[in-house]
């Protein structure tokens, strides 16, 4: 098996032992780009691609593919909208991912611990705050905050992740409400009656036809003025055009993100990136929900132990 690494591993211990026991290795962790990707695939005669989306700044597609000796791809994180998995498909190409590995991703819990942290960096204004003290200034008054005790948080989506949101809110005495129309539904009958009564909306959904920008201009229309959204599922759960303007037009208060919908495209084009550079109440973080040591070290070991 001929094995190329795409992804950050060297901080993870033993993870690099593993890898090289299950064939001849070649690395290219420091974000490489496409072109070079396909050329160490093309001349190494590479089989097999080891990757994660958070580093990754293009789609592994039938440009990277074509031509080459792949078989299988497998990725170290549950999502997969960094692969074309049609093309994969129609190509035998086999995907490897965390999706149904249970038994593993039930006792993960970083990106419900981030989507905590967001909401409470959101609510208390944490960056702003600190980077009014980085301009040796001293005035609270611009920072006055929202506690969590009593605060309406929804959270839409009731697998893993919004089940350990949910148990995090709880400690801190919030009243909680859940819409999953696969799951259940709890202080509230569908979408726009949560988003009517919530002050916290926190986003745990798979990206699919039917939850594909679900947080829109018309949602948004029903909301209550102070609304922030939490958002560590993927980019394209919400219009981000719809977003921006929202935050403009003071519809909500606040957007924080773990996600965006162009990862893998020129971030300078972001509108989401623009309108927190311009100034509007948004945090961004670059696809670190599942970056702990504990979590990548557990999740890379599984991964690659399925070779």
């Amino acid at each position: 098996m001929k094995i190329a690494v795409i992804t950050p591993i060297s901080h993870l211990n033993g993870i690099k032992d593993i890898i090289e026991s299950k064939g001849e290795v070649f690395y290219l962790e420091n974000n490489p780009d496409k072109s070079t990707v396909k050329s160490l695939l093309i001349r190494k005669n590479i089989d097999t691609i080891i990757c994660n989306p958070n580093q990754q700044s293009f789609k592994i597609d039938k440009e990277l593919l074509h031509m080459t000796n792949v078989k299988l791809i497998n990725t170290c994180s549950t999502g997969m909208n960094h692969i074309d998995v049609e093309y994969c498909s129609e190509n035998e190409i086999e995907i490897y991912s965390l999706t149904k590995d249970y038994n593993l991703i039930n006792n993960l819990p970083s990106t419900s611990e981030l989507a905590f942290g967001l909401m409470v960096s959101l609510l208390r204004k944490i960056p702003h705050s600190q980077t009014h003290v980085s301009e040796f200034k001293w005035d609270y008054t611009k920072f006055v905050g929202t506690q969590i005790k009593d605060l309406k948080i929804g959270i839409i989506g009731y697998g893993r992740l919004g089940k350990m949101m949910k148990s995090f809110c709880d400690a801190f005495n919030a009243k909680v409400f859940v819409y999953d129309p696969y799951e259940i539904s709890i202080g509230c009958e569908d979408l726009e009656e949560m988003i009517e009564q919530c002050d916290v909306i926190s986003l745990h959904v798979h990206v699919t036809d039917e939850t594909k920008y679900m947080i829109n201009k018309k949602l948004l229309s029903k909301c209550k003025p102070n609304l922030c959204i939490i958002n560590t599922s993927r980019g394209e759960i919400v219009n981000e055009i719809d977003i921006v303007n929202a935050l403009k037009s003071k519809t909500i208060s606040g957007y924080a993100t773990d996600v965006i919908e162009h990862e893998f495209d020129n971030l300078t084009k972001s509108p989401i990136i623009k309108a927190m550079n311009s100034g509007e109440n948004i945090i961004i973080t670059p696809h670190v929900g599942g970056m702990t040591l504990e979590g990548q070290s557990k999740a890379y070991e599984w991964a690659i132990n399925k070779l």
